[in-house]
């Protein structure tokens, strides 16, 4: 073997000891989660997020508000910024829903067999929270806020 083949092994395998080495010491609980039905759930949390997102989305509006108005780079540097993160925060809502709620944890009920009208419910409870996630995208109106976080508050009574 190359005298490189032999250097790119050896960084390869620090790297490797290193990394298993952090992760033996420094466990941290992960938060993701996947899209294989593997059975590893946190409702409560992912409510939680939700909450913390849409608390964001109101700071967000609120200081794109106070922004509003004036004409200096700096105030428009920062409304811009603003506008991003209620952006990202408003998807990442979406995203929770329709990713985790909806594909993990609504299984589909037949018309007409027993618990297909609280399936009906469901359905509409997690679209409420998509669509109320949507219009703060497409406002800074405070209400917006408002009516997510009822929105979120009935979609959590699910779980």
């Amino acid at each position: 073997m190359s005298r490189y083949g032999l250097i790119s092994l050896s960084t390869i395998g620090i790297a490797i000891l290193v990394t298993a080495a952090l992760l033996a010491v420094h466990q941290v609980e992960a938060e993701a989660h996947c899209q294989v039905p593997c059975g590893v759930y946190d409702d409560a949390a992912r409510i939680k997020h939700m909450k913390e997102d849409a608390t964001t989305i109101a700071k967000a509006i609120a200081n794109i508000n106070d922004l509003a108005g004036k004409q200096d780079a700096h105030a428009f540097n920062q409304a811009t910024r603003w506008v991003v993160t209620k952006e990202a925060h408003a998807s990442d809502i979406i995203s929770t829903v329709s990713e985790y709620f909806l594909t993990q944890k609504v299984k589909p009920v037949a018309p007409g067999s027993d618990g297909y009208e609280v399936y009906l419910k469901k359905l509409a409870d997690h679209h409420a929270v998509m669509v109320a996630a949507m219009k703060t995208k497409q406002s800074a109106d405070p209400a917006t806020v408002a009516t997510l976080d009822k929105a979120i508050d009935k979609l959590a009574t699910h779980y």
